[in-house]
């Protein structure tokens, strides 16, 4: 049985195969789901090329999440393609070089507005920008993801304190859309090798360290146990979960040190 059968889902952030987000997309199609992609800038002819590497080639829409201008427009643009939501992921983070690397007590407050805003902030606005096709007697789910915001990794710095943020504003978004049957869940990744995680000094410290800790064997090369996840979760296998953490990181979040 296709757990997504004819269930229209918006997925933001593929880039590359490697993406999280692209295998959300692969796999949501793959269990009966039509899907529209989203990018902006200099990535939208990258995230057009990589759309025709899905099993039905997806159309892509231009969006950028901090600007008011598209997302008020979301929506007309969502229906030229289908008449409801049933799905939303946000699989978006940013922030600039100065925000990361061990610089935390220097950074100016120019660069952690923009990690917050476009890795935290963004994923009220979009739930809101979707909101209009929200159809409430079948129900809603928005999915993003995170990385463990719980304690403080090395060199991650500002994103780690928006992640953190948007693990709370999760929570929130939870408990004021629930009235309207929209979930509101997000997928906690163990270290994956994509586009924004090469962005981060050090990352390659991860691997050995996730491997000496995690319970089930982790590959940061394999994005698609987090994918599943995330699928799992717009599915209506899970009708009444809302305000989760899914940690897909092989169980290192619930073993010390």
């Amino acid at each position: 049985m296709a757990i997504l059968k004819g269930k229209n889902i918006l997925v933001t952030g593929v880039l590359t195969e490697a993406s999280i987000a692209f295998h959300i997309a692969r796999i949501a199609q793959e269990q009966g789901a039509n899907v529209v992609l989203s990018s902006f800038g200099r990535a939208l002819s990258i995230t057009n090329r990589i759309a025709t590497r899905l099993p039905n080639p997806a159309p892509v829409i231009e969006l950028d999440v901090t600007s008011e201008e598209h997302l008020a427009g979301l929506a007309d643009k969502l229906r030229e393609h289908f008449p409801k939501l049933d799905g939303l992921v946000h699989s978006i983070g940013f922030a600039p070089e100065a925000a990361l690397g061990g610089n935390f007590l220097h950074t100016k407050w120019e660069d952690v507005a923009t990690a917050v805003h476009v890795s935290t902030f963004s994923y009220k606005s979009l739930a809101m920008a979707c909101q209009p096709l929200f159809d409430k007697d079948s129900g809603a789910s928005i999915v993003g993801l995170t990385f463990d915001a719980t304690v403080a990794w090395p060199k991650y710095d500002w994103m780690g304190v928006a992640k953190a943020g948007l693990e709370s504003a999760n929570r929130y978004l939870a408990r004021d859309l629930g009235a309207a049957n929209i979930r509101c869940n997000l997928i906690a990744a163990g270290p994956i090798k994509t586009m924004a995680a090469k962005s981060i000094p050090g990352f390659e410290d991860f691997e050995s360290v996730w491997n000496s800790r995690a319970p089930l064997a982790w590959d940061v090369s394999d994005p698609i146990p987090a994918a599943q996840g995330a699928v799992a979760l717009l599915s209506d296998f899970f009708p009444k979960t809302t305000g989760e953490i899914v940690h897909v990181d092989g169980g290192v979040h619930a073993i010390g040190g």
